[in-house]
């Protein structure tokens, strides 16, 4: 029985690779046109929706969504929410409509197709690197200068699959308070035991995104970020928890 295990995983892991690859290739044209200036950036986001859906439903994975709070469309937030997967780049995509960029690890980069369109536009970091990390900002406050919004998964990277959620970095909460724009939580409960970053695991199923309440950076300085990044991250705590009753 474990041997008809192993052989599902790495058939179907091999899938999900190819049918990311498979809907770049259809969208190719397309995609070329959207990078080619920034502002084609809310047409290679359309793009980006379709590819995520066409991701998620061709690796056998449905979703639903649950928002506390509309997102108004025009304006600009800080998206934030746990992460353990792969797949937590196509439900973000799916669940939010207002255009936003990445913050990221550089690492994606080197993935086959994905890769190229991911680092020509996400803002790429490299956590050994404190001149890296100042560039995320820059580049963060010019996209927010544009209208854009901001994903950032805080915890830094994808933890021990024992922890259910990391301690947050500061990086979103600074950010969100210069700028002043809500930041909004989200908690993706499902997306590790789905497809986690452990190669022989996971199944195709369900995958629930909920959107809470925004939280207000109205006032703030950046001395309350530490209480901000901890309500959010009590925020999306207590829903994991309920999750994993």
């Amino acid at each position: 029985m474990r041997a008809v295990k192993i052989i599902f995983w790495i058939l179907w892991r091999v899938w999900f690779y190819v049918v990311m690859g498979v809907i770049i290739v259809i969208l190719f044209p397309l995609l070329i046109i959207s990078i080619l200036s920034e502002k084609f950036y809310p047409m290679f986001f359309t793009l980006a929706r379709i590819w995520a859906k066409g991701v998620l439903f061709g690796s056998g994975f449905y979703y639903t969504i649950e928002r506390e709070q509309e997102i108004v469309p025009g304006n600009s937030y800080m998206f934030v929410a746990n992460h353990t997967s792969m797949t937590d780049i196509m439900l973000m995509l799916v669940t939010v409509k207002n255009p936003f960029v990445f913050v990221g690890k550089k690492e994606l980069a080197k993935i086959p197709l994905f890769g190229f369109f991911y680092k020509r536009t996400c803002i790429l970091v490299d956590r050994s690197s404190s001149k890296s990390r100042m560039e995320v900002f820059a580049r963060a406050q010019k996209r927010l200068h544009q209208g854009l919004s901001i994903c950032i998964f805080p915890e830094g990277g994808v933890p021990d699959e024992s922890i259910l959620l990391d301690e947050f970095k500061d990086g979103a909460f600074r950010l969100a308070i210069e700028h002043q724009i809500p930041i909004v939580p989200l908690t993706f409960p499902d997306n590790k035991k789905r497809m986690s970053y452990t190669f022989l695991s996971g199944s195709p199923g369900k995958m629930r995104a909920k959107m809470h309440r925004f939280v207000s950076t109205e006032g703030k300085t950046l001395e309350d970020k530490k209480i901000v990044s901890d309500e959010v991250r009590a925020i999306i705590l207590e829903q994991l928890e309920h999750y994993n009753k």
